[in-house]
């Protein structure tokens, strides 16, 4: 049962039903819950969970008295329905998922992005230190601009304004450089 850690109060209804850190009703203090992928398995029918394994049944690698479903197909270590990571049609084990995360061997497992709208206002803030600069990076700056609007900004939901400063930041630069050649040769 999923209650709350100040107040005591279910929150299994509450909590489950947005990913988003929520406020406990009865308190309000702050709970995010994130759940093992069980939960959200559907029971086999007449069944009350894993059952024990059997001494002629192969066991779980984590869970020594779970009856084994599955092998990880990553290292073959045999796993009960707890442990079995349903990803993308593979089944892995815990460590392995963790392994494919860290050393990037999951293609489909996203766990960072590369935040192109504050690399866009970096470039055309950071030059202004060193005026002449600003020369090359402001068309740089409106080029990345264009290129990843349409990217993926962040795992967490971000708005455009970075590529819309960036973007109005380079065009004061061109401007001004246009002023400035212009004057410079007439």
């Amino acid at each position: 049962m999923l209650v709350c850690s100040k107040c005591n109060r279910d929150m299994k209804e509450y909590v489950l039903k947005s990913p988003h850190i929520k406020s406990c009703p009865g308190c309000g203090v702050q709970t995010s819950v994130e759940v093992f992928p069980a939960l959200y398995r559907p029971l086999e029918k007449g069944s009350l969970g894993e059952s024990l394994a059997l001494d002629d049944e192969a066991n779980c690698f984590y869970h020594a008295g779970k009856r084994a479903v599955i092998p990880c197909e990553e290292c073959g270590r045999f796993l009960c329905a707890l442990c079995d990571m349903d990803f993308n049609g593979r089944h892995l084990c815990p460590a392995c998922l963790e392994i494919g995360k860290r050393k990037h061997k999951i293609k489909n497992l996203e766990n960072h992005r590369t935040l192109y709208d504050s690399i866009s206002l970096s470039l055309a803030v950071v030059p202004m230190i060193f005026i002449w600069i600003t020369f090359l990076t402001a068309p740089a700056v409106i080029f990345t601009v264009f290129r990843y609007w349409r990217a993926p900004t962040s795992l967490l939901p971000r708005t455009k304004i970075r590529f819309v400063l960036a973007f109005i930041i380079a065009v004061i630069q061109i401007t001004l450089w246009s002023f400035f050649i212009y004057q410079w040769v007439t």
